[in-house]
Order: C-alpha cells, then structure tokens, then sequence
C-alpha cells in the first residue's frame, strides 16, 4: 500500500483553479518532491493533505485513510510544517519543544528521549533557552521541523521549507531530511528549488495546479526534446552581444562564465554560433553540447503545457 494516494484532486479559489486533477502516489519512506514556481498550487495541495482544507473533487488518502472521512486519524500520523514560521516567537527553544510535545499528547516518560534526540539531530542543544524570534532563520526552520516531528508522525508534510534561508542552513536542513527518510519517514516536501528537486527520489513538476511530469532526478534530463550547448570565449558577456539569434537557437542565457543555448540543431547551430564570434573577433571558442539542468525540463515542459 502507498503512504500517499491523490487521485484527480481539484480545488479553486473563487472560480480559479487552483489543483487540476492531479492524481500520483508516494511510497513508503520515499522523499517525494513538488517544484513549481509561485502560485503553482503547491500550497493549497500540502493545506489539503493536512487536512486544513477540502478539495473540491478527487481523493487523497494516507496509510488508506481518507481526507474527508478520517480526518482525526490523518492528524495523529502526519507531521505538517507550514511555509511560514509558525512557532511561539516568545517562548524558548525547549518551551516550544515541550508545548508541542503536550499538544500531540506524547506521553510524559516519553517526553525527555524524543526532544533529546531531536535536539541532537537539529544541533540546536546549545540554544535551548533562547527565544524563538531571536533564533536565525535557518535555526528557526530546525526548530519548526523538530516541534512537527516531536510526535513521530508516519507521513511528513513541508511546504517551502527552506526559502528564504542561506545555503548552508539549507543544505545542513536537506541532510536532516535524509536522516528522517533513513528512519523510515515518507516525506513530501514542495519547493522553488531546482537544485533541491535533486535530492529527492521522485520530482513533480507543477504549474497551474497541473502536473507536467513526475520521474526520478536522474531520469528527468532523458525527456528534454532539444539539445543543450554551452559556449565559451574571452568576455563572455561581449561575446553574449554579439550572437543573434540564427533559426536554429531557440533560447540563450548567460550562466556565470558561458553562453547556455537551447537549440533544434546542434551541429547547424555551433557552425553558425562560431562563425558569428569569429567575425566579431572572438578566438578560442568553445562550443560543447551539454546535459540539461532540471530548469531547462521545466522550462520546456511549462512552454509545452
């Protein structure tokens, strides 16, 4: 059985659609993501799954419960962390911890080894009598994630969880997700992030409250239908001015030290490519096809939607 089963889930605001009959299944302790920009449905989707919101049609169901009907058992067995900070600003980080602990009814000699061990995961021991709005935004994002796992949930809801946060703090929150999924945790995290979609064993693409596509990371490059060249050449950016586009360049970008095309033709592209940087004056060029980033899919698959 999947931990989680959506099938055909609508929901709308006001006559807009926000879901579109988004339907997949996660399994257990899978690190299933959902990427898509703002406004994509991301969102309203976890609000449902935490049973905060009715969908207007379709089913979604945990562990075989369904949303609508066994709404009390869900919440005893899923974590849900919500986009923004949503902790008590005014007490500590072992106030919180233990506020949390009594609101999901962990028992009493339970208590101490649960918040123990998160405060080992989280790292955030050394802090534990300091107030939460004095907490950085990175720490702030540890506590939130060990007051929703303070009850062991079974299925783990986080919407965003990591915006707005320095890269460091990201990357130390995705390796606590990794030790969460070790233990057995099935985890659905949303995200702006291309480079976190990455990290999970399965991405949804999203826009418009409707699914694009739904693959392993590594499977996601091998469904983009164009080619990917990157140019090179002293002065990159004069180098970008002097291209125009020839029929078969489709888009370009300018990442860092190269040129970044989407082209039809590869070979038809990298001679006119060349050719215009030669005239202009440029030597020492290189053109090299290149494997898409998750972006480039995303984009294709949006421009395709």
């Amino acid at each position: 059985m999947a931990a989680v089963t959506v099938d055909r889930l609508i929901k709308g605001y006001n006559g807009i659609p926000a879901l579109r009959e988004v339907s997949f299944s996660v399994g257990e302790a899978e690190l299933f993501g959902i990427i898509g920009p703002d406004g994509a449905g991301k969102s309203t989707f976890m609000r449902i799954a935490a049973c905060l919101l009715k969908q207007d049609g379709g089913t979604l169901a945990i562990r075989g419960f369904d949303s609508l009907t066994h709404t009390s058992r869900i919440k005893r067995i899923i974590g849900y962390m919500p986009q923004r900070f949503s902790l008590y600003p005014d007490l500590t980080v072992r106030e919180n911890l233990v506020f949390f602990a009594d609101l999901f009814g962990v028992p009493k000699n339970e208590r101490k080894r649960r918040i123990d061990r998160l405060l080992e995961f989280s790292r955030l021991g050394p802090f534990l009598d300091r107030r939460a709005e004095k907490l950085s935004g990175g720490m702030k994002q540890k506590l939130a994630l060990s007051c929703t796992l303070v009850h062991t949930p079974e299925v783990l809801f986080l919407d965003e969880p990591t915006t707005g946060v320095d890269p460091v703090s990201r990357q130390e929150f995705w390796n606590l997700l990794a030790d969460i999924k070790r233990d057995g945790t099935t985890i659905i995290v949303s995200t702006p992030y291309m480079d976190e979609a990455e990290r999970c064993d399965r991405v949804a693409f999203i826009t418009n409250g409707t699914i694009l596509m739904i693959d392993t990371p590594s499977a996601v490059p091998g469904s983009f239908k164009h080619t990917i060249l990157t140019v090179r050449a002293p002065g990159i950016v004069r180098a970008a001015r002097s291209l125009t586009f020839p029929p078969e360049v489709l888009d370009m970008q300018t990442f860092g030290d190269r040129i970044h095309l989407t082209v039809d033709d590869a070979d038809a592209a990298g001679r006119s490519v060349d050719s215009m940087l030669t005239a202009a004056g440029f030597a020492d060029v290189s053109i090299e096809r290149a494997t898409p980033s998750m972006e480039d899919v995303f984009m294709e698959k949006m421009s395709d939607a």
